[in-house]
């Protein structure tokens, strides 16, 4: 009787370590990170005429040192002081991706004197929205991205493009193969152009 007893307990004991086990092996996405979607080829906006600047950037992936910023001219640092940006939920990206991104847009923002707010904020003068694909060529991957900009009322004001090429990180095809290095270069470029807009009047 007292055997069975022990072989009891120690069967209970064993059954509640491993829900305690399984529990904690529970990982939920951070909240920190926008939804995403993974699609990879019509992600970009297609057939939309622009005048906005469209960079394209072939050099090996950067290193993960953020880059120098150049220094804001008295016409730039006054209108970022007055701006509140709000970035829109990456739409192409995998969400392994779009977190480098997400958090080195945040970064390079304080670093620009610019303000981020958040998707809930009535007090955002401009909306950023994000449109990521992959092309895979041999052992490159090119991140292509657009970026709209649009006021409060949902009229677009300007448009940001370019590509980002490096080689591949990963094993496969697209986004498992793109590095975070990649992804926060083209969040200092975003941050940097979108700041050279400002200065310039913040038009077309």
């Amino acid at each position: 009787m007292r055997r069975s007893q022990v072989s009891t307990v120690s069967l209970l004991a064993a059954l509640a370590l491993g829900a305690c086990t399984n529990a904690k092996d529970v990982l939920e996405p951070s909240a920190i990170t926008p939804p995403a979607t993974s699609a990879q080829s019509s992600a970009v906006p297609q057939g939309t005429s622009t005048t906005a600047t469209s960079p394209t950037t072939t050099a090996p992936a950067p290193s993960t040192t953020a880059t120098s910023v150049t220094p804001a001219t008295p016409t730039q640092t006054a209108a970022l002081a007055k701006t509140r940006l709000q970035v829109a939920p990456i739409v192409g990206a995998s969400v392994e991706a779009a977190a480098p991104l997400t958090a080195e847009l945040q970064t390079r923002a304080r670093q620009r004197g610019l303000t981020l707010v958040g998707s809930t904020d009535q007090t955002a003068t401009h909306v950023l929205k994000g449109y990521f694909s992959t092309m895979s060529e041999g052992k490159d991957t090119t991140v292509i991205y657009v970026w709209d900009i649009y006021d409060p009322s949902g009229n677009r004001l300007h448009r940001i493009n370019g590509q980002q090429k490096a080689p591949a990180a990963g094993s496969g095809e697209g986004w498992p193969t793109v590095a975070p290095a990649t992804m926060q270069a083209i969040a200092d470029q975003t941050i940097d152009q979108f700041a050279a807009w400002l200065g310039s009047g913040g038009a077309g």
